[in-house]
C-alpha cells in the first residue's frame, strides 16, 4: 500500500507490467536549480532518474513528474564540465507551485561560490516548497539560505570540513550517502544525486516503482553502506599513498581466511604490533576495522545481487555462522540481513528459511 504522506497529488491505481503500482492523478513539478560551473551529473543524474521513472511508469496518464532547469537569469548556463545547458529564469516559476526543488553542487575553487541571487531565491520559495533537497556541494546554497540550521545533513566527504567551518549551525553526518531531515534532503557527491533521487520516488510512488527505476539505470536502489565504503579501500588508499594497497586487495580476495593481527602483518611483512601501529597512524583506523567494513560491504552487495542463502554468505565473507551475520547487520543497520534483503533486493521472492 502506499503510504498517504507520499503528497504528489491524488494518487489511483494502475498496472504496468503485471506490476500493480500507485500514480498520481495530476504531475509533481520538480525544479533543478543551475548556475555556473555546478557539477553536470549532480543535475543530470536526478534528472534522468525522474525521466526514467515517468517513461516507466506514465502510461497513457499524466506524468509522475514534470522536470524544470531553472537559474537566476535563464538561458544557457555552462556546467564544470564546460557543457552548457538551456535553462529557464526563476522569474518564470514565481505564479507556479514546486513540489520538490534539487539544489546540485559544484565549485569552480577550493572554496564554494554560493550566488547571492540564487540563495535569496530559495530563501523565500523553501517555506513553500514540499520537499527541499541538495547534491554534494549544493548543501551549501541551502545552508546560505537558512535552510540546514540544526538539521542533520550530507554533503561530499572531501567538503565536510569546509561546510562545517562556514555553518556550525548544521549537524554533518560525514558518512551518509544521504539524509532525510524532515522535509530537507540532502546527499553526498555526485553520484549519490541518484541515489537520494530513487528515495524521492520510492516516498511518492511505493518500492516497485523506484526499483523498477533503479533497475532501468542499472543501479542498486539503495547502495550498502555509507560514504565511508570507498574507503574501503579506496580512500584507504588515498590516506596511505598506496602503502597498504596491495594487502588491501589481498583481503578482498580472501575474505573468509583468518584475518586476524598477526596474519595481516604476516602478509604486510611487519611484525604485529609494528604494523598495527603504522597502519592505525596511516590510516585513521585499525585493520580490525577495515576488514569488518570490506565483509560488510560484500554481504550487503551479495544480499542485493545474489539469492544465496545467508548461510553462504556469512561463510563466504568470514562471518562463520550465519547469527554472526545477523548480529553484524542489527549493529551496523538495525536490521537483520533478511530485512535488509527484502528492502534493498531485486530478488524479492528469494525463499529463505533463515529467521530475520
Amino acid at each position: 500500500m502506499m503510504r498517504r504522506d507520499a503528497r504528489c497529488g491524488r494518487l489511483r491505481e494502475a498496472s504496468f507490467g503485471g506490476t500493480q503500482v500507485m500514480i498520481p492523478k495530476k504531475t509533481c513539478r520538480v525544479v533543478l536549480l543551475a548556475y555556473d560551473e555546478m557539477n553536470l551529473l549532480d543535475l543530470s543524474g536526478p534528472l534522468q532518474a525522474l525521466v526514467t521513472a515517468n517513461r516507466s511508469f506514465s502510461g497513457t496518464g499524466p506524468a509522475l513528474y514534470e522536470t524544470v532547469v531553472a537559474s537566476i537569469d535563464g538561458g544557457l548556463v555552462t556546467t564544470g564540465s564546460g557543457l552548457a545547458i538551456m535553462t529557464v529564469p526563476l522569474s518564470a516559476l514565481d505564479a507556479k507551485k514546486i513540489d520538490t526543488l534539487i539544489a546540485p553542487g559544484g565549485s569552480k575553487g577550493p572554496a564554494f561560490y554560493a550566488p547571492p541571487k540564487l540563495v535569496a531565491w530559495i530563501a523565500k520559495r523553501a517555506s513553500k516548497v514540499r520537499r527541499l533537497c541538495s547534491v554534494c556541494t549544493g548543501a551549501f546554497l541551502l545552508a546560505a539560505a537558512g535552510q540546514l540550521d540544526g538539521r542533520r545533513v550530507a554533503t561530499h566527504w572531501d567538503w565536510v570540513t569546509r561546510l562545517k567551518e562556514r555553518h556550525p549551525e548544521t549537524k554533518i553526518d560525514s558518512d551518509k550517502i544521504f539524509i532525510q531531515d524532515g522535509s530537507t534532503w540532502t546527499s553526498a557527491g555526485v553520484t549519490a544525486g541518484i541515489d537520494l533521487t530513487l528515495a524521492l520516488i520510492e516516498e511518492d510512488f511505493g518500492h516497485q516503482v523506484a526499483i523498477e527505476t533503479a533497475r532501468q539505470l542499472v543501479m542498486f536502489i539503495k547502495r550498502s553502506g555509507g560514504q565511508s565504503q570507498f574507503s574501503v579501500p579506496l580512500a584507504a588508499q588515498l590516506h596511505d599513498s598506496g602503502r597498504f594497497a596491495d594487502l588491501h586487495v589481498w583481503i578482498a580476495a580472501h575474505l573468509s581466511d583468518d584475518l586476524s593481527v598477526e596474519r595481516l602483518a604476516e602478509q604486510a611483512g611487519m611484525a604485529p604490533r609494528t604494523f598495527a601501529r603504522t597502519y592505525t597512524g596511516n590510516l585513521g583506523r585499525t585493520p580490525a576495522k577495515t576488514v569488518e567494513a570490506m565483509r560488510l560491504e560484500t554481504a550487503c552487495r551479495a544480499l542485493e545481487e545474489t539469492a544465496l542463502p545467508l548461510k553462504s554468505i556469512a561463510a563466504s565473507v568470514g562471518y562463520g555462522e550465519e547469527q554472526n551475520l545477523r548480529r553484524v547487520f542489527q549493529r551496523q543497520f538495525g536490521i537483520s540481513p533478511v530485512a535488509y534483503r527484502n528492502r534493498f533486493s531485486a530478488h524479492t521472492n528469494v525463499a529463505t528459511a533463515e529467521h530475520g
